[in-house]
């Protein structure tokens, strides 16, 4: 696998230093890791994280 530049994202930094990096592979593939597992990779194409965010979006409890 070719090196990747990961970067953070705009979301993280919590108190507990807890931080989402994300990286775009060869193909448009996107590769994410946590700061505390960085060897720990998920992999995907766009279309694949698109459909797990949607689902986990109506999975989370409403907050109002």
């Amino acid at each position: 696998m070719p090196e990747l530049t990961w970067q953070k994202s705009s979301f993280s930094g919590g108190p507990q230093g807890e931080c989402l990096h994300l990286a775009c592979g060869p193909g448009g593939t996107i590769h994410l890791r946590e700061s505390d597992t960085p060897h720990e990779v998920l992999t995907a194409a766009p279309a694949q994280l698109t459909a797990l965010l949607i689902h986990l979006k109506h999975q989370a409890p409403h907050q109002g």
